[in-house]
């Protein structure tokens, strides 16, 4: 048996290769590649309102936490705009939102509104729909209501039903769902009450349920409300969220609180 020499045999064998994937490229041995890199892209600048400056320039420079009280004052230091911002908090909870048992969901009507009135629309019939239309609901109805809805039309804020009618909103799924208006007793809009719910949303009742990274987010009033019924305000929705703590959790429930206005920066309270 002949010896085998490993050198002249590699050598063979990386020259055979070399010149099958040239001929499979249609490139002679003596091609060059050229590889262009494409620039670096930057990141353009925020350019900064007068207004967003001179709102930056009064928030506390060490972000720390303010007991509620100050960080109601500090908010309303903000330069004012031409329009009534909303205020809004924000609640990050230690929760996993992936996990149905610890989903944190309701509503909750503040002492003082959030200063805007609801449309709200609402499917019943007989006494109930009369008791709707009492309450000041903007739309009342049954299969005429579900039919401009099928065809597109969502210009409410709130849509109730009545237990019985249910059979008839449920296709509107596809419709209702997407945007947060599908009626569910958990939120407190599949009802037999229909009255006093049209009358708590009217008056200003806010849902909330936390979004997919574990933060609520909810308006709380008005930046032309004063302090102490912003305050008031704040107190019973932070209140209204302790009281809905999992029964999973047994970390930290809240972990970070702010509060913001339509146009301008966050500032954190102590929770």
């Amino acid at each position: 048996m002949a010896p085998c020499h490993s050198g002249s045999f590699g050598t063979e064998m990386q020259h055979h290769t070399r010149e099958t994937n040239n001929s499979g490229l249609g490139l002679s041995s003596k091609a060059k590649f050229n590889f262009k890199t494409s620039p670096v892209q930057r990141k353009p600048k925020v350019r900064l309102t007068k207004r967003m400056k001179s709102a930056l320039a009064a928030k506390p420079a060490d972000e720390a936490p303010l007991p509620l009280s100050e960080a109601v004052e500090t908010l309303k230091k903000f330069p004012p705009t031409k329009f009534d911002q909303t205020v809004e908090i924000h609640i990050r909870l230690g929760i996993d939102p992936k996990q149905a048992d610890q989903i944190v969901r309701g509503s909750i009507v503040l002492p003082h509104g959030i200063g805007k009135s609801k449309r709200v629309v609402v499917f019943a019939k007989g006494n109930l729909a009369d008791d709707a239309t009492a309450a000041g609901a903007e739309e009342v109805g049954g299969d005429d209501l579900a039919k401009k809805i099928k065809g597109g039309w969502t210009d409410f804020d709130v849509c109730i039903a009545a237990p019985d009618m249910m059979g008839l909103v449920g296709p509107l799924g596809k419709v209702l769902g997407p945007r947060g208006l599908m009626p569910s007793p958990r939120a407190g809009t599949v009802t037999a009450d229909i009255s006093k719910t049209v009358k708590e949303y009217k008056a200003g009742k806010v849902e909330f349920r936390n979004d997919p990274t574990g933060i609520i987010h909810a308006a709380v009033g008005k930046a032309s409300f004063e302090n102490d019924k912003l305050i008031e305000n704040i107190h019973a929705f932070l209140e209204q969220i302790r009281s809905m703590q999992p029964n999973a959790i047994r970390g930290q429930y809240i972990k970070t609180v702010a509060i913001s206005a339509t146009m301008s920066p966050g500032v954190m309270v102590a929770a």
